[in-house]
């Protein structure tokens, strides 16, 4: 996200070096160590967490990368003064001026940041560049600087979405075969494994009633009733064999055969994939911002924090360790109702490029998506916030119907904005600390 940059009145600016173009703003000396040090800390990574770690990484530093560089060009060519571009946060590892802007590296790349001279009335700015701020731009130009950040999400996500759709395709749930076979509800082997059943199976009719679709195998399956023997035709790799199957129970008095759907993927044409990619992309953002709403409601805080507490005290909670399947089923749960810390998204992330392209695909197309949005909530210090301010200063300006600029006093917003940090940091901090304790793990 842009960043204020913030004088106080009557204080002078820390020295720095001329801003000449091409000019390392610290000695080649410790750049060259720091930059050393950080290519061994990726090569430590790489030799620790494994190749898809580091691609992941790389993908999220890029991914944030691009962000910045929205808000960097659309500030730019607005006119606007940019005086730092840098990748991470904490002490500089590597920087380099040019022009009038310092670009550059620091040690914890959690982030990154543009900083655009006057982003708010608080900021004191050298009145030769006045008209170079933020502040003095019009409401468009102001506006395309805000929303560049997310733009820049939301075009990676149509991008990697498209590429998926025509590489790889989307699962067809009129398309199945037998994607993996479930144990009995006492542990031995489920009925469809002890008749024969094999992964990649598509089962085409059970006791004579076809079937196309997993929901015509449940309606099928409905109809019997435990330790029934029925006749299962199944299409393997193009002959069709029959197997007799003698039917379980779920444990609820109903039949349990045993098997789990695989959806294959089929790829799409480049022409029809590109409504289609629009259409995902909605469904997607739709989704994320029903997530997000509920998140952050007084319930979902709740219970993101009853979460914490509970996995604090996990491991003296006996009866979760006696009863596995609750313990799983009460996990999916309360996964429902987490966020990831960067830590965490990392992980995932890592896990998806191990399943394959593919699923990094997807993973990158749902993380782009829904910082996008997040970026777009209107309130300070996001991006949404500058669009919220914004857009007030021009209600303001068009309902006095003058030509006079009108300026939002942002102080009267930071408390508000000091609360929205507190809670920000608060849940990345709860969302680390939940992703080393009890982390997500990709289903299998």
């Amino acid at each position: 996200m842009t960043e204020v940059h913030q004088v106080q009145p009557g204080s002078a600016p820390p020295p720095t070096p001329p801003a000449r173009d091409g000019v390392e703003a610290q000695p080649t000396g410790t750049s060259a160590i720091r930059l050393v040090m950080l290519a061994l800390g990726v090569l430590v990574l790489g030799l620790v967490a494994g190749l898809s770690s580091v691609i992941v990484v790389l993908a999220i530093v890029v991914m944030i990368t691009l962000h910045e560089l929205g808000h960097f060009v659309t500030a730019r060519s607005a006119g606007m003064k940019c005086t730092e571009f840098f990748i991470g946060f904490g002490p500089r590892i590597w920087s380099i001026h040019r022009g009038e802007t310092e670009y550059g590296i620091k040690a914890i790349p959690a982030g990154a940041y543009v900083k655009v001279l006057g982003m708010t009335n608080l900021e004191e700015v050298d009145p030769v560049d006045e008209d170079r701020t933020y502040r003095q731009k019009s409401y468009w130009r102001r506006m395309s600087v805000a929303v560049a950040g997310s733009a820049m999400h939301f075009m990676i996500a149509l991008v990697c979405l498209f590429v998926l759709l025509v590489g790889w395709g989307v699962p067809d749930d009129d398309v199945w075969e037998v994607g993996r076979l479930a144990p009995a509800t006492d542990g031995d082997d489920s009925p469809a494994d002890a008749a024969g059943v094999l992964v990649g199976d598509d089962i085409v009719a059970v006791a004579g009633v076809p079937i196309t679709t997993f929901d015509d195998l449940r309606d099928a399956l409905a109809a019997q009733e435990p330790d029934d023997v029925v006749v299962l035709t199944v299409d393997r790799s193009g002959d069709l064999v029959e197997l007799d199957v003698t039917v379980g129970d779920n444990g609820q008095g109903g039949a349990f055969l045993g098997v789990g759907p695989h959806f294959p993927s089929q790829p799409m044409g480049v022409v029809e994939a590109v409504p289609r990619t629009f259409s995902e992309f909605g469904s997607f953002s739709w989704q994320s911002m029903g997530a997000l709403a509920d998140f952050f409601s007084p319930s979902g805080l709740g219970g993101f924090i009853s979460q914490a507490v509970e996995t604090t005290s996990s491991s003296s909670d006996d009866a979760t360790a006696e009863d596995p399947d609750a313990a799983a089923a009460a996990t999916e749960d309360e996964n429902a109702n987490r966020v990831l810390s960067i830590y965490g998204a990392a992980r995932i992330g890592s896990q998806a490029a191990d399943t394959g392209v593919a699923s990094l695909l997807g993973f990158l197309v749902l993380i782009n998506i829904f910082i996008g949005i997040f970026n777009l909530v209107p309130l300070l210090p996001l991006d949404g916030g500058h669009v919220a301010v914004a857009t007030y200063e021009r209600i303001r300006e068009l309902l006095a119907r003058t030509n006079t600029r009108y300026h939002a006093d942002v102080a009267k917003l930071m408390p508000l904005t000091y609360v929205v940090v507190f809670v920000l940091v608060s849940v990345g901090l709860v969302a680390l600390y939940l992703d080393i304790l009890d982390p997500v793990n990709l289903p299998e």
